[in-house]
């Protein structure tokens, strides 16, 4: 079985966002006769779009889960139901230790997920990142760890 990751921005600018659509869909989409697990911590933005189009293209999901309140996070009742969609259809789920949702839980989940995939894709631009556990920094972790990272993102295009 491939296993995939995903590391990505929350918000994924507007003139950005078909590029990494389609980058998306080529990555997961192209491994015809495969069987393929997809590692997600179900994020707003990049993770989510990674969880649908995985689903889609007949993966199995893996839940990676920060911490005991991580549902506390979603800003709104829309982002908190589509994380309890796609977490309703994962077939396995990994709950992190953390009681909390802080930086340590998010780099932790990320580099679970960079820990146990093949590939990493990261939906980044190429920035540090904002805060410990971001996708700046899991990217460095699975490079770090010699796992081949596919960045998607279109040039030019910059987070506000």
């Amino acid at each position: 079985m491939k296993r995939i990751g995903v590391t990505g921005h929350r918000a994924i600018p507007p003139e950005a966002y078909a590029h990494v659509l389609a980058g998306m869909r080529a990555a997961l989409c192209g491994c015809h006769g495969v069987s393929m697990e997809a590692l997600s911590s179900l994020a707003t933005g990049a993770d989510q779009l990674f969880a649908d189009i995985a689903l889609a293209c007949g993966a199995e999901l893996t839940a990676v889960i920060p911490s005991g309140d991580y549902e506390d996070g979603f800003a709104t009742p829309g982002e908190l139901a589509r994380y309890q969609e796609l977490k309703g259809r994962a077939t396995r789920e990994i709950q992190l230790s953390f009681p909390y949702s802080t930086d340590e839980a998010y780099y932790a989940a990320g580099a679970y997920i960079a820990d146990n995939c093949d590939r990493l894709l990261a939906v980044w631009d190429g920035r540090p990142a904002r805060g410990l556990g971001g996708t700046g920094d899991i990217v460095r972790y699975a490079r770090d760890l010699g796992r081949p990272v596919t960045i998607i993102w279109r040039e030019g295009v910059q987070r506000s």
